[in-house]
Formats: C-alpha cells, sequence, structure tokens
C-alpha cells in the first residue's frame, strides 16, 4: 500500500482514494489492471468511491468506462467543492491540497436521449449471449445457432432486430428443408425465439441492435492537458431490463479483448471498465459463460483493461471471478440475518488478516464513505487490510443540468458520429424482396463484411460453431412473395448466388464469421 504524509493528496503518479489515520491509500498505476472489487450496502458509499477512483484515473492519464444507474454520475464534469458534506471530509482529513476540479466526459446513452447512441449489430453479439438475452433454453439455443449458420452460407447479413426476426420468420417456414442438414427445427423452439425478440423489441432492443455500430477508439480518448476522458453510460431506463443491461455491458468486454492487442505489463492502464450493479452479469448464469467470463477477466488484463465490478456484496461475483480481482473496497455491510452474517463472515476471509484489526465486527460499523481496503503492492500481492475514508471527489457531487447536459453532448467529439442511422440492404431485405428500401433514417448499399464476427463468446476457446456444416449445398431457397410491378421477381435463391458471386469477387470467399467473444484461437478480426 503506498502511503503518504498525512495532510497531502499524493501525486498523479500514484491513483490515490482514500486515507486512514496517517497515509493516503492509493493503487498503484502498474497494478491497476489487476481488477478490483468495489461491494457495499446501499447507501454505504460506493457510488462517491466510484467517483474518485474515476477522477483518480483520469489525473493519470487513463480513459474509463462507467455506467450511471442512479444518474448521479455526470456531476463529474463540473467544478465541485461545494458541497457541504465534501468539505466536511477535507476538513476531516486535513487535506491541505485539495482542489476542485472538473474532468473530460463523454455522454452515452442505448436509447440516445442524454449522451451519443450506442450501438451493436445482432452479428456482433452472435448467438450465445442472445441465447442468454432472450432466456432460451438448450434447445430453443440451438435452433438459433442454426439460424444463424444458415445466414452465414447464404450472405445474409444481421445487422439490426428486424434482419434476426425475419431470419427466424424464414428459417421456421422452411424448418424441414434445414432438418435434414442442421438437425431438428421444431415450431415449438421457433415461435419461443419469436415471441422472446418481440418481448426484447418492447423493452427498446431496437435502439441497440443497427448501424452506426460503436468505434472502440472513441473510449479511448483523451483530452487537452493528458486527463483520460470518462465515459458514462447513462443507465437510468437501460437498468429497467437488466438482461439488456448485462449483455450490452458483456459484450463491451468482449469487444476491448478481442479489438485491443496483447501489451503485456503495462505502467498504467490502457482503460479502466466499472461494472455496476455486477449481480446482473452473474444472475442465472450458464455454466459455459460463466466460464468463458472468467476466461476474458483473467486475460484481459495482459491487453491493458483493468476491470473493477461493483455490487452490494462480495458473495455477488463467483468464485472464480472473485479470485481475479486484487484490488479490493468493502464498504459496510448490514447482517440482519443468519444469511447475512454468514455473508459478512465470507467477506472478511477474503481479506489478508491484520491483527490489529477485527475485519469481521469492523464491517458491520463502517461509516458511510468508510471502507476496508486491500490494494496489490509492487509484487502483486495484498496489503493487509486496513480501515479508511474515502477521500472526497474533486468534482460536483450530483447531477448537472439538462441544458449543461446539452451543451456536453453537443461539444463532444463524437458528436453527430452515431446519431444518424444507417440501415444497409441485409437479411430483411432480402428476405422480404424489398431490395433497395429502407425503413431507418439513413439508406447505403449492400457491401460485404470483411469478415463479420460470430459472438466472441461463441468462438472463445472453440472457434468453429456447434452447428455442423452441411455436407451437401443448402436447400433451395423460395421465391420471395413480394411482387414487383411489370418484372417477375429472382427467387431467393438466385438472390443468394448473387450475394456469392459478389462477395468471392471481393476476394471475401470464404465463411462469414461473427462476434466477439472468440478471438484467442483462430477468431476474424474487426472490419
Amino acid at each position: 500500500m503506498q502511503r503518504q504524509p498525512l495532510g497531502r493528496i499524493m501525486t498523479p503518479s500514484t491513483i490515490p482514494f482514500a486515507k486512514n489515520f496517517d497515509a493516503v491509500v492509493a493503487l498503484l498505476p502498474q497494478m491497476a489492471n489487476r481488477h478490483g472489487l468495489i461491494a457495499g450496502a446501499t447507501g454505504t458509499g460506493k457510488t462517491v468511491t466510484l467517483q474518485r477512483l474515476a477522477e483518480s484515473f483520469s489525473d493519470l492519464g487513463v480513459p474509463v468506462f462507467l455506467a450511471d444507474i442512479k444518474g448521479d454520475l455526470s456531476g463529474i464534469s463540473q467544478l465541485g467543492g461545494t458541497n457541504p458534506k465534501v468539505q466536511q471530509r477535507v476538513k476531516e482529513l486535513d487535506l491541505s491540497d485539495y482542489a476542485p476540479a472538473a474532468y473530460p466526459v463523454t455522454f452515452w446513452d442505448v436509447f440516445g436521449k442524454r449522451g451519443h447512441p450506442i450501438r451493436a449489430t445482432v452479428s456482433e453479439l452472435g448467438p450465445l449471449l442472445l441465447a442468454r438475452l432472450l432466456q432460451l433454453n438448450d434447445t430453443q439455443s440451438g435452433v438459433l445457432q442454426i439460424i444463424f449458420k444458415v445466414a452465414d452460407e447464404n450472405g445474409l447479413l444481421l445487422l439490426d432486430l428486424k434482419d434476426l426476426q425475419a431470419m427466424v420468420r424464414y428459417v421456421g417456414d422452411n424448418a424441414s428443408a434445414f432438418t435434414t442438414q442442421y438437425g431438428n427445427i421444431s415450431a415449438a423452439s421457433v415461435g419461443a425465439i419469436q415471441r422472446a425478440l418481440l418481448t426484447l423489441e418492447s423493452q427498446g432492443a431496437t435502439h441497440f441492435f443497427g448501424e452506426p455500430a460503436l468505434n472502440l477508439d472513441d473510449f479511448l480518448q483523451t483530452a487537452e492537458g493528458g486527463k483520460g476522458v470518462i465515459n458514462i453510460l447513462s443507465a437510468e431506463t437501460l437498468i429497467q431490463s437488466p438482461r439488456l443491461y448485462a449483455t450490452l455491458l458483456l459484450w463491451l468486454l468482449s469487444e476491448l479483448f478481442e479489438r485491443l492487442p496483447e501489451a503485456g505489463d503495462l505502467p498504467k492502464p490502457k482503460l479502466v471498465f466499472f461494472f455496476d450493479e455486477a449481480h446482473l452479469l452473474f444472475n442465472d448464469l450458464p455454466t459455459v459463460l460463466l466460464d468463458k467470463i472468467e476466461q476474458v477477466v483473467r486475460l484481459i488484463r495482459s491487453k491493458g483493461v483493468g476491470v473493477y465490478f461493483v455490487t452490494q456484496n462480495p458473495r455477488d461475483v463467483p468464485d472464480v471471478v472473485l479470485g481475479q480481482l486484487g484490488n479490493r473496497v468493502q464498504h459496510a455491510l448490514r447482517a440482519f440475518t443468519p444469511m447475512d452474517q454468514k455473508a459478512v463472515r465470507a467477506a472478511a476471509q477474503t481479506f489478508r488478516t491484520n491483527p490489529k484489526l477485527a475485519t469481521e465486527s469492523v464491517l458491520t460499523e463502517l461509516g458511510v464513505g468508510e471502507a476496508l481496503v486491500s490494494v496489490l503492492d509492487a509484487r502483486g500481492q495484498p496489503t493487509i487490510v486496513e480501515r479508511a475514508l474515502v477521500l472526497p471527489p474533486r468534482s460536483q457531487l450530483g447531477p448537472i443540468r439538462p441544458d449543461q447536459l446539452e451543451t456536453l453532448i453537443q461539444k463532444s467529439i463524437v458528436a453527430g458520429v452515431y446519431e444518424r442511422v444507417m440501415d444497409r440492404e441485409s437479411a430483411y431485405e432480402r428476405l422480404s424482396g424489398a431490395l433497395g428500401t429502407t425503413t431507418n433514417a439513413e439508406s447505403e448499399p449492400s457491401k460485404p463484411i470483411p469478415e463479420e464476427k460470430r459472438g466472441f463468446l461463441d468462438r472463445l476457446f472453440g472457434g468453429d460453431s456447434p452447428v455442423p456444416s452441411p455436407s451437401t449445398p443448402p436447400p433451395s431457397l423460395p421465391s420471395s412473395p413480394r411482387k414487383r410491378v411489370g418484372k417477375e421477381p429472382d427467387s431467393l435463391g438466385t438472390l443468394m448466388a448473387k450475394s456469392v458471386v459478389r462477395t468471392v469477387g471481393s476476394s471475401i470467399g470464404r465463411e462469414i464469421v461473427r462476434g466477439v467473444l472468440g478471438g484467442i484461437f483462430g477468431g476474424g478480426k474487426r472490419r
């Protein structure tokens, strides 16, 4: 644990966030990508801790991504220091060099209301993440894999939700033709997928799926003066669809994993990613998905990304992931029931023992903004647990006014980049016979995607889809039911043949692969 004389905040060569009786507690930048945990009951100060850590990373020139669940974190963009609680904490800790500061911020919002829209294509998520988002069982997940496989082999792009809905309808209508090559496709499974997609659509997922998709380089920005940009995802509305929220953040993590090159041990992280309400990620998580998430968390540090899970109780995070989190900030826990008491004991046992501190007892006595802390030292070993007060943020506590938010969005470096929706010719247009028409604001001609990814989790340590490739050509696709004036419509088989010719002619004569969570062994590169 790094220490600094009483009354002074540490220099930007470290990441200060708390202070005990005689020293400031700080993360070592070279250990910050070993991940961390911020835990504690509601109202104990987790959000303020997150804000202070985000500021300290930004001061060091490290970009940050975080989700604003309660709408409290937009104040990071404004000068602070006027809040009476902040002034009291400054006086209490005798912080002689405390100075208010504002931080560079980019706001994001899946729904495009409180930030720039953030989108992904259906193909980028892939069938494994989508199956979890849609709450499909194993049989239904297998059918979804087949649907993606058929789309791949026929050059049908799955970009937005209506593309997937059209593809599900087409495979369901022609199930008997595909069953001989791919396995049984029951009407019940197709119906379950269609109903789940309708539910997802009602939750606003149409805002998330589509183009232009997010360019992760926009997360890795520094502002004038060298401060890292703090990317804030407005999640007040999104959190009402918890599975969509968790899927979005997991997709972002997986995209970062595949996109960033190996970096080894860096003097400081390239990006720090805070995963708030982390229990939503792990609720009802299939074992296969948990195993792959654990692999990503373990290996993403070599890409220079630090992941910090924020949750109410450490038990919300599975042990295989919890063991990867070397930096710990534990706020107070409640012990009203026998289960709560067991959780307190378990949390206390995760710290390196301090003979001067009764960790289990202290956990229930901590005040607001007070925490038990342990960080990794220069050798990568956890320090003994200590009791400390979180340093007050230098920026504004609480949200900013709507007019301030709008001004910041308009002045952002990505202003106008993601606001205009594109709707290229894709599966929906081809399967409906409506070539050249769109339903959204902007249209682009169809372009072959160099290597559209299969979901990274689908490819992680596996490479190929579990759906076998057919030994014979796919069945001839039926003619489009839609007619054009003065001309007989091409059959869908002819359309697919044209698509294949275009693909081969563009030197892309290989199977389209999707997604992100699987690029470790043999995955395609992002276009």
